[in-house]
Parts: structure tokens; C-alpha cells; sequence
């Protein structure tokens, strides 16, 4: 069983969103593509689904800015502007993203006090979103990761699917993803590989 994973493909991550990746919605074509062409057998999205006064966000600690290194249940946190908010439009699905297609949508970031990065599990690597489970059921053994951002959403989810799905092949999509910094991409391109994570292309995929 062949799974591809999107994370965080919403408006809010794309130009003119709140917390906007540079060049955000150029992963959409790709993304339709993959969804149409790469003979996945279930098609996972992850969506961003903060409450209102979500710990995470500046304009819920007086005297922060967004982009602030700040404190979150102990930890050191970036402080992001107001962004995915539960019902909003920013929180939406990419309109041109071909949605009827997905099989399972994973929402994450619900709890005020703690980030979650991963569509896994929660930044205090506590709480788990209950993904893992559901792609053991489906008895999956090829995950392909791909979406916004790079070196956030995207490596901590496929970082997380390395470690929690033993014996499943866990690829990283790069043309069909973007970061927030060149320095951030790297990194974390050096921490998937690291990490025993494949890094192919879209030409790749769909050429198999």
C-alpha cells in the first residue's frame, strides 16, 4: 500500500495567508499530479486547525511580535502571527488542491498549550493525533511526504513517520514542497537524510 501524504496545503500557507511560505501555492499543480498520476492507494492530508487564543500565537503574550522566540509550556517557542484558525478561511484547504480526493484528513494544533508541527504528534511528543495508528491499519509500506513548509510542518512530520512506522519506506517529495528560509530547506533536507528518509522529485515518482 502506496500513501502520500500532504501537509498543510492551506491558504494560510500560501500568498496572501497569514503566515504566508515564499512561493506556497507552486505545490499545488505538483501536489494534483502526484494525486492523480502517482497510483497512490490513499491520499492523507494534514490540516492546520488552531483554536482562536492558540499558545503559539503573538498576539496571545503581550509584548511579543510574531517571529519572536518566546516560551510555550516551558519551552522555547516562535511565536507565529494568528494563523489556521479554526474555521476561517485562512485554515482552508488550497481552493485549486483536488480535496475530493483525500482519503483521511489529519487536523492537528488543537491544544492551546502546546505547537504541533508533526501530523503525528504534538511538539512535546506527548499527545499523538492518532495518524500513526490509522496508517498501520491501512497496512501501508511506502509513505511519500510533501507540502508546506519544508523546514517545519514537513521534516518534523516525516521525521516522526521514520520513527513511528517501522518497516514503512518514508520519502520526501522536494518539488513538491516549499520552506520558509534557503538555510531552513537545507538543514532540514541534511536532517531527513540523516534520518534514513529518501529524497526524490515528482519526475521520480511518477516515473515508477
Amino acid at each position: 500500500m502506496k500513501c502520500l501524504l500532504l501537509i498543510d496545503i492551506q491558504n494560510g500557507f500560501c500568498t496572501g495567508g497569514n503566515l504566508a511560505v515564499p512561493e506556497g501555492e507552486a505545490v499545488v499543480p505538483v501536489a494534483n499530479r502526484l494525486i492523480s498520476e502517482g497510483g497512490y492507494d490513499l491520499i492523507v492530508a494534514s490540516q492546520d486547525w488552531h483554536p482562536a487564543d492558540h499558545g503559539s500565537f503573538a498576539s496571545q503574550h503581550p509584548g511579543k511580535a510574531p517571529f519572536e522566540l518566546g516560551t510555550l509550556g516551558g519551552k522555547p517557542q516562535m511565536m507565529w502571527p494568528d494563523h489556521c484558525v479554526q474555521g476561517s478561511e485562512d485554515a482552508e484547504f488550497h481552493p485549486d488542491l483536488a480535496v475530493s480526493a483525500f482519503n483521511h484528513v489529519q487536523r492537528k494544533g488543537m491544544n492551546v498549550e502546546v505547537d504541533s508541527y508533526s501530523a503525528f504528534r504534538d511538539n512535546d511528543r506527548a499527545a499523538l493525533t492518532g495518524l500513526s495508528d490509522f496508517l498501520k491499519k491501512q497496512n501501508i509500506d511506502r509513505l511519500d511526504i510533501a507540502g508546506l513548509a519544508t523546514d517545519y510542518c514537513v521534516k518534523f512530520s516525516a521525521l516522526d513517520a521514520k520513527e513511528m512506522l517501522p518497516g514503512v519506506t518514508v520519502r520526501f517529495i522536494e518539488d513538491a514542497s516549499r520552506g520558509i528560509t534557503p538555510d531552513g530547506v537545507k538543514q532540514a533536507v541534511d536532517e531527513m537524510t540523516k534520518a534514513g528518509i529518501q529524497v526524490v522529485t515528482s519526475d521520480e515518482v511518477l516515473a515508477a
